[in-house]
């Protein structure tokens, strides 16, 4: 496949017996096996107890949405986002969504890897008409709503000039998540205060983005919003970025939503066919369950290797301790971006307790041309710089990925590396898949429930039991 990701585990492996792999791939494709029997179970009376909630949904999600395009055109989900999405480019020049978790970590995680890195500071023109992009409800942090808030009371003054509109989207499936609903009650008012709070404007833009029932959709559906997108009832927060959650937001952005999903479909069609040494979701599975098994490496890092990808390292932080998190088991995940933080977390992961297994994430192909150190007069050398001639940017981040490499093998240090060939919809969207796959496979494998987060709904109740008091 054309700009296929690709896993090589080779030095981690030099640290491990290779009978364990042979013996951990029996357990792998059952693993497999049952993940597929899952979707069977979907809309089902069969599903048991220790499988509830069963959010397997997304796993063929992302041909299915294919398909229904092919097939409806502009009638389908897909058609339809990308027809409001087109409308909000042309009615507004900010957009503000509102969510927490994986109602909004998937989408910054898009933005921050395929945008361009300072998108907000672009013209309108040299944003080719896209609105710029805010987060918030993800929180609940007085100062930055209020500057939000007050930037767009500061920014738009008047509401016939699109340069002076925007526009928002709140993603909650339930409608019910503290943070994200005051949230959306705090820029709504806002917005209601600019267009009106009965216009037209108040209505067409905003876009709710819910589950087919609940405190939002009910809401949603008084207010007579003109477009709202469902989360469907089978896909888990999560691992919903490839539902209007994260599809709408980046559709928005202007990216392209069927290259975004043929990269996941790819990534499933993948995960199911080809065998281990040729497969990212069980060739990473395998790798990290066995050094926690046989190694005790409890602590998983995301070595992200340039500064758009920090994001994603997030979103999967949150995939991996909500998912596996349970019963006193799961690894802990932590995303690092380099070379940043070789000069803070480098030296404890060189010299640190040895728990730790290094996944370098890195980008093969950057968008743009690479930039030279230059050289200088000597006595303006004082930097020793000069030596570098010839040397670019690209130059210097892989012999500092070849270096800490080598360093962290001299030191017994477990590595392996995600290449990526570019960051494009296509390359993020096989990446985006193949994490979430991994993740439930390996829950399967060590027989965790990967779905829902008990632990997050008992912190959710005692705040609720606190503002109540």
């Amino acid at each position: 496949m054309t700009n296929s990701i690709r896993y090589d585990d080779s030095a981690a492996r030099l640290l491990i017996d290779n009978k364990w792999y042979e013996t951990l791939q029996p357990a792998l494709i059952a693993a497999r096996e049952e993940m597929q029997q899952d979707i069977k179970l979907l809309g089902t009376d069969q599903i048991p107890v220790s499988k509830q909630p069963l959010d397997a949904g997304f796993q063929n999600l992302p041909q299915q949405l294919l398909d229904e395009y092919d097939a409806k055109k502009g009638e389908s989900l897909l058609g339809r986002i990308e027809a409001k999405a087109q409308e909000l480019r042309e009615q507004s020049d900010r957009f503000v969504v509102l969510g927490i978790g994986g109602s909004y970590m998937g989408m910054r995680a898009l933005f921050e890897a395929v945008c361009h890195p300072w998108h907000n500071e672009l013209t309108r023109a040299q944003r080719q008409g896209v609105p710029r992009l805010y987060f918030e409800g993800n929180n609940v942090d007085n100062d930055s709503v209020s500057a939000l808030r007050g930037l767009l009371q500061t920014s738009c003054e008047d509401p016939n000039d699109v340069l002076q509109r925007w526009s928002l989207t709140v993603i909650s499936k339930s409608g019910g998540t503290l943070e994200t609903a005051v949230g959306f009650r705090l820029f709504r008012e806002a917005l209601e205060a600019y267009y009106g709070a009965d216009s037209e404007k108040s209505r067409s833009l905003v876009v709710p983005i819910t589950g087919l029932e609940g405190k939002l959709r009910n809401f949603s559906n008084e207010k007579g919003y003109s477009s709202i997108f469902p989360i469907p009832d089978n896909v888990g927060g999560r691992f919903s970025v490839f539902t209007a959650v994260g599809l709408f937001p980046a559709a928005v952005m202007g990216l392209d939503l069927k290259q975004l999903l043929q990269g996941a479909a790819d990534m499933t069609r993948r995960f199911l066919s080809q065998p281990m040494g040729d497969n990212p979701v069980l060739d990473y599975t395998a790798t990290c369950h066995l050094f926690e098994k046989e190694k005790n490496v409890s602590i998983r890092i995301l070595s992200t290797w340039g500064k758009r990808l920090e994001a994603l390292g997030l979103w999967y932080d949150q995939l991996l301790a909500e998912s596996l998190g349970k019963e006193e088991k799961g690894a802990t995940p932590l995303t690092v971006v380099n070379t940043r933080d070789l000069h803070s977390r480098g030296q404890q992961h060189q010299e640190g307790a040895l728990d730790k297994l290094i996944t370098n994430v890195i980008v093969e192909r950057g968008d743009s041309e690479s930039v030279a150190v230059p050289v200088v007069p000597e006595n303006e050398n004082q930097d020793q710089l000069n030596k570098l001639q010839g040397k670019t940017i690209p130059d210097i981040l892989s012999a500092a990925i070849e270096g800490t490499n080598r360093a962290y093998a001299d030191a017994n240090r477990p590595t392996a590396d995600l290449i990526l060939p570019c960051l494009d919809e296509y390359t993020i969207g096989q990446t985006l898949q193949m994490m979430m796959l991994a993740t439930v496979l390996e829950g399967r494998l060590i027989n965790i429930n990967p779905y829902g987060q008990p632990g997050v709904e008992a912190y959710k109740k005692n705040m609720q039991d606190v503002l109540n008091r």
